[in-house]
């Protein structure tokens, strides 16, 4: 195993790379995304500490990952992660637990980009990031937006300029407030649940 910094806007891996090893992140934000064929991004997910990074059946990567904020991860060799589901059954287990939730995220996106409205989709988003932080020991309010809105666009299927205008209405209607440091407080929680719901 081995320690590695990755500084900002830097790539991890990319696309098609050859999945030699996975990742566990202990400080920062990562972007995970695929390149579309006319050249645009469509982010997949955003990872904070305690996500792994690079779990894959196949020989290559299916997504390409890059440093939102400096970031650090612990680095080992997938070949010896193999190993050690042999030698510990209970950490197939967890794995297992953890692809279940990013079928789990996968599918929300897919709602999210589906059926929802811009303002639903906004609101969905802020309360994720709440309920992952909480879920992995860290406050979920304030809640931490590490990423630009142009990447928070490129994830919702939305224009910077939509997820801006959003933002704003949502400030003005007192359900948010903007804080510093990239932080977004939630003023009314029940009502931005019930946006995300649809009512």
């Amino acid at each position: 195993m081995r320690t590695i910094n990755v500084e900002p806007h830097c790539s991890i891996f990319d696309e098609t790379d050859p999945a030699e090893y996975v990742y566990t992140i202990t400080a920062g934000t990562v972007t995970v995304y695929k390149l579309l064929g006319d050249g645009r991004r469509q982010i997949t997910g955003f990872l904070f500490p305690g996500d792994f990074l690079g779990l894959t059946h196949n020989e290559a990567y299916a997504y390409s990952a890059e440093a939102l904020v400096p970031t650090r991860l612990c680095r080992f060799p997938r070949r010896r992660l193999e190993a050690l589901l042999v030698e510990i059954p209970h950490l197939e287990q967890r794995l297992l637990a953890i692809a279940s939730h990013e079928l789990a995220a996968a599918q929300d996106q897919m709602m999210l980009l589906g059926r929802k409205s811009a303002r639903e989709r906004v609101v969905s988003f802020i309360l994720m990031l709440s309920n992952s932080a909480a879920r992995h020991g860290r406050p979920g309010d304030p809640v931490f937006l590490p990423m630009s809105r142009s990447d928070i666009a490129d994830y919702l299927g939305l224009t910077t300029e939509t997820v801006s205008r959003t933002v704003t209405l949502l400030k003005k209607q007192g359900l948010i407030e903007l804080l510093d440091d990239k932080q977004i407080g939630l003023s009314r929680l029940s009502a931005l649940r019930e946006i995300a719901e649809g009512f």
